[in-house]
């Protein structure tokens, strides 16, 4: 026994898989296509991390600190090359209320404490949950991320420096009109025509890099006045430093951080662990969702004590690195390093970047992302799953991508449990082992949304003096399962008849003889060559 819990402990702290490239040699030709990705996506999110560290309510260095120290260390660590985190809406939002009250220290708190919270859950292995997630629901969760990454990109549409923070993230502000306004759509439009042409010409550039560098080049060039990147903010700044977060350590603060860092921490793992099966579908490969879970925990903890507001993967950078070639850990490393040079030297030219050609490139994400075959879907399956699938794109859009997975996986449990419901009935005969004896051959699961239809099944009052229950094709499930055993048992009981189990699977004779409902004489399994006969022990659950 004790070498058996020391294996097994052993297999939870297996060595993770962290290698730079798991599926193929690092030639000059990778190396080149994922530093090319690399340097496209951490172009995509400077404007992206600014854009969020508005939203929260603090300074931009707080959300471009956040993009490279979560997505240097999620890179290095995490579970699925290929993935981009770094600070995002999602979580954003969560924020503003806290900074609003409560400063920007307790932000770092916050996302310290946030981060313990994710390690502890990929350590129990917590990730695998996701496994619940039905596909309707990632479904919707993809086609909702993908509206509000273009509603997102409505920002870059208002005059710079008009949008105000509420408390409740950004809001107002001027519409761009007029040339000003048609320029920034023309560019937009020919920053897409550069994405769509470019793969058909060559693909020695990733096409989204293409697309940046000839619309600057024609916005440097003639000197046009669109919005540039240095319009959102200075991205100009130092080495992120070692800072122990400024508030004090007492049982109120931790009343203060702990419900946004268990809010934080879910949204962040949820939209982690999508977006991993989501590039595992793309790649075809497979991540690990407990590795993936630690590795957004030490990023958090680690951006926490270095200014950072924290963060999680990021579907649209994701999409950008995975469509631009990018497969292993270099190019989320390069995104990072990329990003860390323009804050320290590059900042100048950076900030010349037109907007244009980065809601460009975000657009064409957005049109790759939505699963456009959805709508044909819907046609064809179960209008349950159609209306989960527009359930989670609407809730996704309207509140948090949390919230919209809990609807989804609810909405689609209770559908399955309906179902399933319906489906109990049994087949009666007489028995062949038991002379006089009557069997009802139950067919379907035994839960607590059959157990009324199980109870209705048995005619007590004209049954036979010996009734056999055969569970041959079905499983006793639950404790309303139990209860409901107990209660027809006890019907029976009080009519001076007894009720026999039979062809009990070994889950189920566990769990009826771990209650108590069992009267074995022997510690015997059950057995389908054997037919054993269950007597019915009654009055353990309280049921009538």
């Amino acid at each position: 026994m004790p070498r058996a819990m020391l294996a097994s402990f052993a297999k939870r702290l297996a060595i993770p898989d962290l290698r730079w490239s798991p599926d193929e040699g690092l030639t000059v030709s990778r190396l080149r296509i994922e530093l090319l990705s690399g340097l496209t996506v951490a172009l995509a999110l400077v404007p992206e991390a600014v854009a969020f560290a508005f939203v929260a309510g603090v300074h931009p260095l707080v959300g471009l600190y956040a993009a490279f120290l979560v997505g240097l260390i999620t890179a290095l660590i995490g579970g699925r090359p290929g993935m981009i985190s770094g600070a995002t809406g999602a979580l954003a939002v969560v924020m503003v209320a806290l900074v609003a009250q409560h400063g920007v220290e307790y932000l770092f708190a916050t996302v310290v404490l946030m981060g313990i919270l994710q390690v502890i859950a990929g350590a129990m292995h917590w990730g695998r949950f996701i496994r619940l997630v039905p596909h309707p629901v990632m479904l919707g969760f993809v086609n909702g991320l993908a509206i509000v990454i273009f509603l997102a990109q409505m920002g870059q549409f208002k005059v710079p420096g008009t949008m105000e923070n509420t408390g409740h993230g950004m809001s107002g502000g001027e519409w761009l009109s007029g040339l000003q306004l048609y320029t920034m759509l023309g560019l937009v439009g020919l920053t897409m025509a550069v994405i769509w042409v470019m793969p058909r010409v060559t693909r020695v550039i990733p096409a989204p890099l293409a697309g940046i560098v000839v619309v600057a080049a024609l916005v440097i060039g003639f000197g046009l006045n669109v919005p540039r990147v240095g319009d959102l903010a200075s991205i100009e700044g130092g080495l992120p430093m070692f800072h122990i977060p400024m508030v004090p350590l007492n049982w109120q603060t931790f009343e203060i951080i702990l419900p946004y860092a268990v809010i934080l921490a879910a949204i962040g793992l949820i939209e982690s662990l999508l977006t991993l099966n989501l590039v595992g579908e793309i790649t075809g490969k497979r991540g690990g969702a407990s590795q993936e879970c630690i590795a957004q925990g030490v990023a958090n903890v680690t951006t926490g004590f270095f200014g950072g507001m924290g963060g999680c993967a990021m579907i649209g950078q994701s999409m950008i690195n995975v469509k631009s070639g990018g497969r292993t850990r270099v190019a989320g490393i390069a995104a990072a390093m990329f990003l860390l040079i323009f804050i320290l030297f590059a900042a100048p030219l950076i900030e010349q970047i037109p907007l244009a050609a980065l809601v460009g490139v975000m657009f064409m994400v957005v049109i790759g992302t939505f699963a456009w075959n959805s709508f044909n879907i819907m046609r064809k399956v179960p209008l349950t799953d159609a209306f989960v699938i527009v359930l989670v794109t609407v809730v996704t859009v309207m509140e948090d991508l949390a919230v919209a997975v809990v609807v989804g996986v609810i909405v689609s449990a209770l559908a399955y449990a309906w179902n399933n419901a319906k489906r109990i009935h049994a087949i009666t005969r007489e028995s062949e082992t038991e002379k006089g004896a009557k069997v009802y051959e139950i067919q379907g699961p035994l839960f607590f949304g059959s157990s009324e239809g199980f109870l209705e099944i048995f005619d007590v009052s004209n049954d036979p003096e010996t009734v056999i229950i055969d569970f041959a094709a079905s499983r006793v499930v639950d404790q309303s399962a139990l209860q409901a055993i107990e209660n027809i048992a006890g019907k029976y009981e009080a009519a001076g008849k007894r009720v026999m189990l039979r062809h009990l699977s070994r889950d189920c004779h566990k769990l009826l003889n771990k209650a108590g409902h069992l009267m074995v004489d022997s510690d015997d399994d059950p057995d389908y060559e054997l037919a054993v006969d269950y007597s019915v022990r009654t009055g353990i659950l309280g049921g009538h």
